[in-house]
């Protein structure tokens, strides 16, 4: 199965549920995401404000930052390599790398 991480932008939770407004997409992600674990998918996911260092030493991550700033997060990664950039994937995208169904 294929390793998914997600590099959040600075967040105070990962569910969208906190602050002034819902976020819905930041909701439906976490969702998504909690039903691929528990059907066993690999998936990790970095808060920069919780988990800066694992930013730095991604060397793509790292690369991206220092190119285009925190504006290109979220970004996704698959096996290694930067699948998406700017915006969370769908639950159809998430199906395709994991050949898991949510």
């Amino acid at each position: 199965m294929k390793t998914i991480e997600i590099f959040d932008p600075s967040l105070c939770c990962s569910t969208g549920v906190c602050g002034p407004s819902v976020d819905t997409d930041l909701m439906r992600i976490a969702s998504s995401l909690d039903k691929l674990k528990k059907q066993g998918a690999i998936i990790l996911r970095h808060n920069l404000n919780t988990e800066p260092q694992a930013y730095i030493d991604h060397p793509l991550v790292n690369e991206q930052l220092t190119k285009f700033g925190v504006d290109i997060l979220p970004i996704t990664v698959v096996d290694g390599e930067i699948v998406l950039t700017k915006k969370y994937p769908t639950d159809a995208q998430l199906e395709n790398w994991t050949g898991l169904t949510i």
